[in-house]
Order: C-alpha cells, then structure tokens, then sequence
C-alpha cells in the first residue's frame, strides 16, 4: 500500500516538473522572439538610415518604372515629399547690404588702351542681353533703370560700359541700361560726357557756378513729377541743366552734393557734335523758368519710337523727337 502511495506521489511530481519545464520553455521562447524581432526592427531603420545617406535618389520616380539600385526600395516608406507638388521649398535670400563688402574705392580711370564692345561683354559674362543684372546672392534694395541720352559717340559708349557694369555689380543693383539714341539728325537736344571715378559714389568735378547742375543728378520719381520733368523747348547746346536747377529752387527742393573725394567723375574729352550749335536764346529761356516749367515738361513731352532693340550690353531705344521749331529772324 504505501509503494503504491510512493509511485503515484512520484508519478504526479514529474508531471509537475515535465509542465513547469514546458511553460518554462514556452516563456523562453517568447521572451526570445519578442527580442529578435526588437532587434530585427532596430537594424532596418538603421539600414534604412545608411541608404538613404548614401542612396538619395532612391525615391526619384522612373518614367519606364523600372527599379532602382539595389535597397532604393527600401526608402520609399521613409522619404515625405517637402512642399507642394514634391518640390524642394528654397530657402528666401537675404536683403543686400546697404554697402556691399566688394566696393573698391577710387577707381583708375583712363581712355588710352583701345575699347571694343567685345572686350566688355567678354569682362561681364553675368549681364543678361539687354544689359540687364540682378544678383543672385541676395535681394537687391534698388531697381535702377539708367538712361543714356546718346548721339554719334560710339567710342564713348564703349568706356561707359566697360567701366559702368562692374561698379553697379558690385554695388548689388539691380539695374537696366538703355541707350535712348535721337533717330533724326537734326539738333541734339540731351547729353552726357562723364564716367564715375569712385566707387562709393552710388549714382563730380569742382562746380564751375553754385546752380550748376550739370554731370550726374539723381531724382527720385516723386521729385520728377512734382518739377514736371525736364524742359523740351532748349534745342542745341546748353541751358537745359540750369532750367532744371531753377525747377529744383522753385518747387522749394535743395540739392544735395556728395563729398568731393567720392563724388568724382571724369570727363570724357570730346569734340561738339555737328549740327550742335550753342543755343542762342538759352539765356532767355533760363531766366523765365517760373514761367514755362508748368507747361513745358513731361506733360508736353513728344516723340515717335522708331525702334528698340537688345544688345549683349545695353538695350537701344532709337526715338524720333522732330525738329526744333524756326529760329525768330534778326530784323
């Protein structure tokens, strides 16, 4: 009786010890699954992290939709699109400083060495056709359109722009040149000479008379209008800047001059232009300013584009303005 009792006591004890080594095991086994499968997924995304290091075309859709190198595949859960339409969002460029770091100075400037428009555009290769620039680098504060009021001096022009460009380029300008050429032969009625000599000077000769208002000026749109623009009745040589220095004084504007040592400006020697006389009646014209500017200006401003035209360097607007009206008879 008491075997019997002792085999069944050992019989029940090792069915026990079979089922706690069996849930021993099955708890073992998934405590070991569990952490493969942690591990498994730890090394994927750090294979996903590596290839698309190494790999950052592997999103870039296929137009025959074949696939790409070997583990692209793997990326294309990870990659979000950035911006509308999957296109990259660039980061807005900064204002350009008020004064550009590349300023150089005064300049040396000379008329000596031959010129070609060749050599100019060969020295530009950043302005586009029409003699346009903007810089890439950053936002222009200005948008200049320059005007150059031209007859017959081919040469000249040459100089102004290959000195010109560079200086506005590195002054971060956004700018446009246009040669405003008079089509017609007759008296020339506008006219520059002077090339700027200092760098600083952000668009002068010692000033022959304190009104003098000749060389470069600078007004602002509003400052235009309100002196109605430039006088149209001076044909030939003279007076149109002193009527425009009367404007100026009687719209109660004054005119601010650079410092001499930065303001500069060369003059370009030169021959009058034929067909350029002095005009005989400027000194009359001048001393009745308060009069004339309210109906001679932009307001009574006619002329005929003849054409308008690209060049590599500067954009050519030929105008037709007529001819000056009849000189009154000495009698």
């Amino acid at each position: 009786m008491s075997r019997l009792l002792v085999g069944v006591t050992l019989e029940r004890i090792c069915k026990a010890v079979l089922l706690l080594c069996l849930l021993h095991f099955l708890i073992i086994m998934i405590l070991y699954f569990d952490v493969y499968a942690q591990r498994l997924d730890f090394f994927s995304r750090f294979n996903v992290r590596n290839s698309s290091r190494s790999l950052p075309y592997a999103n870039v859709s296929r137009p025959n939709g074949t696939a790409g190198p070997l583990g692209a595949e793997l990326l294309a859960p990870s990659v979000k699109p950035v911006g509308a339409n999957n296109t990259v969002t660039e980061k807005p460029l900064p204002p350009c400083p008020e004064m550009p770091p590349g300023l150089v100075g005064r300049l040396l400037i000379e008329f000596s060495s031959p010129m070609s428009m060749e050599r100019v555009q060969r020295e530009n290769p950043d302005v586009q056709e029409g003699g346009k620039y903007s810089p890439l680098d950053c936002v222009p504060r200005q948008k200049v359109a320059i005007l150059i009021p031209f007859r017959h001096r081919e040469h000249h022009l040459k100089y102004w722009l290959h000195y010109l460009h560079p200086i506005l380029r590195r002054q971060k300008v956004s700018y446009g040149i246009y040669i405003i050429n008079q089509g017609s032969q007759s008296v020339g009625a506008r006219s520059t000479d002077p090339c700027t000599v200092h760098q600083g000077q952000q668009y002068r000769v010692p000033l022959p008379y304190s009104g003098y208002f000749g060389g470069v000026s600078g007004l602002s749109k509003t400052q235009f209008l309100k002196i109605n623009g430039f006088p149209n009745e001076y044909w030939g040589w003279g007076g149109e800047d002193d009527d425009i220095f009367n404007r100026i004084s009687l719209n109660g504007m004054k005119v601010s001059r650079p410092d001499a040592r930065i303001g500069r400006y060369r003059m370009i020697k030169h021959e009058r232009d034929r067909h350029n006389e002095p005009n005989p009646q400027r000194f009359t014209k001048i001393q009745n300013t308060k009069v004339t500017m309210k109906r001679d200006g932009i307001g009574s401003l006619q002329y005929r584009l003849v054409e308008k035209f690209r060049r590599p360097m500067y954009t050519n607007v030929t105008v037709d303005i007529g001819r000056p009206p009849p000189r009154p008879s000495r009698g």
